[in-house]
């Protein structure tokens, strides 16, 4: 069954910026998938990535605590209504008042939070006496903690979005981690990496991602062609964990033969080779840059990575959690035909 509907297209649209027929043929062949249509549109060249996280609708706020020693830290994502709850003195205290619960009582996730005891009564019963004084409905969706040598968070000032961050260091550097994980966690509130590592990425989206972000390097070829601007190179691969021993000899005997073609001397191969080398692969690691954290360029010195800076800081510091909400992540868009809605008012 045919899967392009008039609502389908125009969000796939929206999301993707290609055309009409071209977002009408992807649904059909995906049977309405939007994911599926979005992906085979950009491996088609013909759409860049959905911003998915602007379609999702949902109120509420995210919030951390840290406990004292920054060992423990929980994130907890509680949901309303309207964003005018969501930022009511009551619903931010009872926000508070849930994490210090779960941190206390060393809850993890919202199955365990819903089921749990607070103040003498079931969650359930507090929260719906909470949700008779608000007026509002009222959803403790998501809870996670983490625990380590030492860990942090962090909260984008307006409440939508959170992350934590737990490490592992020397003794000595504790306290500098701490500061570290921090800033670390601003960085990921705002470059919204997925994974920790490129070696998390799984191989199947890998192989996916290549197929897509070399089709969009080479539609933007032809439009840096037609204005007669430099054209970007197009990789080979797109991350670090296809970069072989055996891909980076290829590439290295490439870059002497074409050296040799130009005539340039061979003792002076040593000086440039090194520097094409660590081109071909920023070039072939493109995916880890977007969604690995340690591949990212660090927003607060981007002559770095984020791998390098934590290396500044103290070689004795691995990231071993890394978790980031997004207030309405993953909560399906609701659209309400409002004259019905009036109609069945009115009793009609």
């Amino acid at each position: 069954m045919a899967g392009a509907t008039p609502k389908l297209i125009k969000e796939l649209r929206e999301m993707t910026g290609a055309g009409m027929l071209d977002c009408k043929n992807a649904l059909n062949e995906t049977d309405g998938d939007l994911e599926k249509a979005v992906q085979a549109l950009r491996e088609a060249g013909l759409g860049k990535a959905a911003k998915k996280a602007g379609n999702v609708a949902a109120e509420g706020v995210v919030a951390v605590k840290v406990n004292a020693d920054n060992t423990i830290a929980t994130m907890l994502e509680l949901n309303a209504q309207t964003d005018f709850v969501a930022k009511n003195e009551n619903f931010l205290n009872l926000t508070q008042e849930i994490l210090s619960h779960a941190q206390a009582n060393n809850i993890v996730d919202a199955e365990t939070l819903v089921a749990s005891t607070i103040n003498g009564m079931a969650f359930s019963e507090f929260l719906n006496g909470k949700i008779a004084t608000i007026g509002e409905n009222l959803v403790a969706r998501k809870l996670v903690s983490v625990s380590g040598t030492v860990v942090n968070g962090y909260v984008h000032t307006n409440g939508r979005v959170g992350v934590l961050l737990a490490a592992t260091c020397d003794e000595a550097a504790k306290d500098k981690t701490s500061a570290l994980l921090k800033s670390l966690a601003m960085h990921a509130s705002a470059m919204k990496p997925t994974v920790i590592s490129y070696t998390d990425l799984d191989p199947e989206f890998v192989d996916s991602e290549n197929r897509a972000i070399v089709a969009e390097i080479i539609a933007d070829n032809d439009e840096l062609k037609r204005l007669g601007k430099p054209l970007k190179n197009i990789p080979d691969f797109v991350s670090r964990s296809q970069l072989t021993e055996s891909a980076i000899a290829n590439a290295k005997a490439a870059f002497e033969a074409e050296l040799k073609e130009q005539g340039k001397p061979e003792k002076i191969w040593a000086n440039i080779i090194p520097g094409k080398i660590e081109r071909y692969i920023t070039d072939n690691t493109q995916l880890d840059g977007r969604f690995a954290l340690l591949s990212q360029a660090y927003v607060m010195n981007d002559k770095l990575t984020v791998e390098q800076a934590i290396a500044e800081v103290d070689a004795s510091i691995k990231i071993t959690e890394y978790i980031r909400f997004e207030l309405g992540e993953g909560i399906e868009k609701v659209e309400e035909d409002f004259a019905a809605e009036v109609a069945k008012q009115m009793g009609k």
